[in-house]
């Protein structure tokens, strides 16, 4: 069995054990909640998590290691996405852990934390000139700013 697992790997580069370490590991699971359907850069994490910007990329390089999210640079500005991995069990687990993710009510308060921190028109000067998540920005949304919540669009 151990041999049929490692000559799978080897052709297909997908990596059982990496890819279940990658979703066992909470900080990686907030950080995929984080992400959700868009793309985000690390300064939101770090901002969101309250964790510093060492500890969030050790976390981002495991799931992109584990061939469960992308990478693009943007300047300085590193930016990271969910893909789907190759296998497709995976996928599926994947999408199952997602669906978790969404439903938890500690993650979608994260995430209602990423959206605020977005929607906010003053940013905190660590954030000033990052990049938005493209799909929070195009969306409307309820804004909770000087305590009353109306909707917003970005641009």
């Amino acid at each position: 069995m151990l041999k049929s697992l490692t000559m799978k790997r080897a052709e297909t580069g997908f990596d059982p054990e990496k890819f279940f370490l990658a979703l066992s590991d909470k900080t990686r699971l907030r950080l995929l909640n984080l992400m959700g359907d868009d793309e985000v850069c690390v300064c939101f994490f770090v901002k969101i998590l309250q964790e510093n910007q060492p500890k969030i990329s050790q976390h981002l390089a495991y799931l992109r290691k584990a061939g469960v999210v992308a990478t693009r640079r943007e300047g300085k500005w590193m930016h990271y996405r969910i893909i789907t991995p190759t296998n497709p069990y995976a996928a599926q687990i994947l999408r199952n852990v997602r669906n978790w993710l969404e439903e938890n009510p500690e993650m979608r308060l994260e995430r209602e934390r990423l959206i605020a921190v977005c929607c906010s028109p003053e940013l905190s000067e660590a954030l000033q000139d990052a990049p938005r998540p493209a799909g929070i920005g195009k969306l409307k949304y309820p804004c909770g700013i000087n305590g009353n919540d109306h909707y917003q669009e970005h641009s």
